[in-house]
């Protein structure tokens, strides 16, 4: 559904849950998250199920993201529409495994749901939002021009909004 130069995007299947099963238990993955790894396969196998409904519903979610070269799933990336301090706002999410940190796929993903965003979904905002001690997730943000907008508290912890309107 969405490529770049190193990486395939796809829409979640049951079958991706032990592979991400795998990457949530990667110690440094869930750090700054709220909700810890699912406690079984299974448990994210019926995550996975319950979000094929939220691509219906919104047009869009968090896809299986794919290393072009050896087709091995190395995170799940894409669109959530979020309620923040009473308004809905989308956010340009990306998780991938720690074994793919430091080579900028962060960003390759996160520019690319950025453009289908404004492009293709029409979308004039977006955001991202941070645990305040994530520096590598900031700098994923600003590296696809997001600027820090405000605190504020959400999942019951503060979190950093980072987000980037359209320009033209």
């Amino acid at each position: 559904m969405l490529e770049t130069e190193r990486l395939i995007f796809r829409k979640l299947t049951p079958n991706d849950a032990e592979a991400l099963y795998r990457i949530y238990h990667e110690p440094a993955v869930l750090k700054y998250f709220a909700h810890g790894p699912p406690d079984s396969v299974e448990s994210e196998r019926a995550g996975i199920e319950r979000h094929l409904d939220y691509y219906d519903r919104h047009g869009f979610g968090l896809w299986a993201t794919i290393l072009r070269d050896s087709g091995e799933i190395i995170g799940r990336c894409g669109l959530l529409s979020q309620q923040v301090d009473g308004a809905t706002e989308i956010e340009v999410a990306y998780l991938l495994s720690s074994h793919f940190w430091g080579r900028g796929l962060g960003s390759e993903a996160a520019r690319a749901i950025r453009d289908f965003a404004f492009q293709a979904l029409g979308y004039s905002r977006l955001i991202s939002i941070i645990h305040p001690q994530n520096l590598a997730s900031k700098r994923v943000a600003t590296a696809i021009g997001m600027t820090f907008s405000r605190l504020t508290r959400l999942y019951n912890m503060d979190v950093e909004i980072f987000s980037i309107t359209r320009s033209g």
